[in-house]
């Protein structure tokens, strides 16, 4: 008997619905597996949406692990990290140490390797071409080594000068090693003039997570390695939140709006240094087999000015669990007066949302500082859904004027700990991103974040919620449809 085009089309649709139910009923097994139950709440709803398109999306970016090889390699490092320090913590616990901060550290110890050592220095740079310029004249005094790790590096007028000096230090005999993320690097204006002058410059230089397939070089193409990293000579580092390039990002459309990145470096002296060192040295082996495990000394601590204990956190999907959501969670649970965060994308997952609300209920003073202004629609929509929420639980909210983006990224525990590095507060630093976290304990060190909070302060409004509660039923929708998609990690 002979098949028409009817009947064709009949089985075709029953083929079509079979496989449809099958791909349902699989993903309903195997997507909540290991996931946080909003994400996996969030993927279901994608699949069941767009069925094929979903599950493609879900093939492709649904594994936040890195592959197996880049995992072994972090962990060999966390054991040399972990046989090396063993009992160099040079930490007086004088008062007023609180008695919530010795678990945290050994959580911290536990989970990324890296103890807590005493007798450090740090200075604030809140200012961008302050810190551009701190940056590039460390480079100039270098002797031995540069080791410079940026989210985003790019060639303009505004960086030439920390080029310039990577290129004086390479003909004066200095070793110039430089790491850049691939994929943002690439989607910033000027990355191939960016890569040619590194080339003419004879710094040694690697991709960071490069997605090459023809080279065989492929993971989930939205695992970022979003750390700001600089060593010199093992003596000096910076870290932050700011990357190697004009605080326009040079992008047509932030100069359109005027838009301008507010950003904020440390740079720290001491055995810390060390503990920063050791993660470019991670990444570099990582992307490059080169082990450069003799260029990590741990220094004696300094004996000048107020001296700081301070822990590095690494965090990532190199690691088994999600370092800096448990650190900032435990700090957050250890608070007893005061909480104050910074942070330019702010999309805590349910865990967060739970320790901040309940902190303020519990009648702490709990303040958020956040831009008024996003440059990432999806993002800044989906940070927005949260604001009634905090806002009747007690937190303040203040917004950064615009055109500012504020994109510091650090927050402080009562008047002794902070933490400041790399990391948002969101479930893509949380899952996807590998991140650098310092916690520092010392109370002249938080007294400095108080000040620059108060200038934010200075520079804001405050959200009060019966203003929110006035705005237009399109933006609560968009608002709310940008939090679901934000969960799709």
């Amino acid at each position: 008997m002979g098949w028409n085009w009817s009947t064709i089309a009949l089985i075709g649709g029953i083929a079509l619905l079979v496989i449809d139910f099958v791909i349902r009923v699989v993903c309903v097994i195997v997507v909540p597996r290991n996931r946080r139950p909003q994400t996996a709440t969030a993927w279901l709803l994608t699949i069941f949406f767009i069925p094929y398109v979903g599950f493609l999306l879900f093939l492709l970016l649904g594994s936040r692990r890195l592959p197996k090889k880049r995992r072994q390699k972090q962990r060999e490092i966390n054991q040399y990290i972990i046989e090396t320090t063993e009992g160099i913590d040079r930490v007086s616990r004088d008062n007023p140490w609180p008695g919530w901060l010795e678990p945290i550290v050994e959580l911290n110890r536990t989970l990324g390797a890296m103890p807590l050592v005493g007798g450090n220095t740090a200075h604030l740079f809140p200012h961008y071409e302050a810190s551009l310029e701190a940056m590039t004249e460390a480079v100039r005094t270098s002797k031995r080594f540069v080791h410079a790790e940026f989210y985003i590096i790019a060639l303009d007028d505004t960086t030439r000068p920390f080029f310039d000096a990577m290129e004086e230090a390479v003909q004066r005999g200095v070793t110039v090693r430089v790491m850049l993320d691939h994929v943002a690097s690439l989607r910033s204006p000027g990355y191939h003039r960016t890569i040619r002058k590194l080339k003419s410059i004879g710094v040694k230089w690697a991709l960071m997570l490069p997605v090459q397939p023809l080279q065989g070089k492929f993971q989930r193409p939205d695992l970022r390695n979003h750390r700001k990293l600089l060593i010199i000579d093992n003596t000096v580092a910076f870290t932050g939140s700011q990357n190697m390039i004009d605080k326009s990002y040079n992008k047509r459309g932030n100069i359109k709006r005027g838009l301008r990145w507010k950003d904020l470096m440390v740079r720290f002296e001491g055995p810390i240094v060390a503990g920063i060192n050791a993660l470019f040295v991670t990444d570099w082996y990582t992307e490059t087999d080169e082990l450069l495990l003799r260029e990590v000394e741990i220094l004696e601590p300094s004996t000048t000015e107020e001296l700081l204990d301070a822990q590095v956190v690494p965090s990532g999907p190199g690691f088994d669990g999600e370092n800096n959501l448990r650190l900032f969670n435990s700090l957050l649970y250890a608070a007893q007066e005061r909480i104050i965060i910074t942070s330019p994308y702010f999309v805590p997952d349910e865990s967060m949302l739970y320790a901040i609300t309940t902190a303020a209920q519990s009648g702490l003073d709990v303040q958020l500082f956040v831009s008024e202004i996003g440059d990432q629609p999806v993002v800044y929509h989906a940070q927005r859904s949260y604001y009634e929420e905090l806002l009747r639980a007690g937190v303040r909210i203040w917004l950064y004027h615009s055109p500012t983006v504020l994109h510091a990224k650090h927050f402080t525990i009562d008047d002794q700990v902070a933490v400041i590095g790399s990391s948002n507060m969101d479930m893509r630093s949380f899952s996807l991103n590998l991140e650098i976290s310092v916690m520092i304990r010392g109370p002249k060190f938080v007294k400095g974040l108080r000040d620059l909070e108060q200038d934010y302060r200075d520079a804001s409004r405050e959200l009060l919620l019966e203003e929110w509660l006035t705005r237009p039923l399109p933006s609560r929708v968009l608002d709310n449809v940008a939090r679901l998609t934000a969960a799709v990690q």
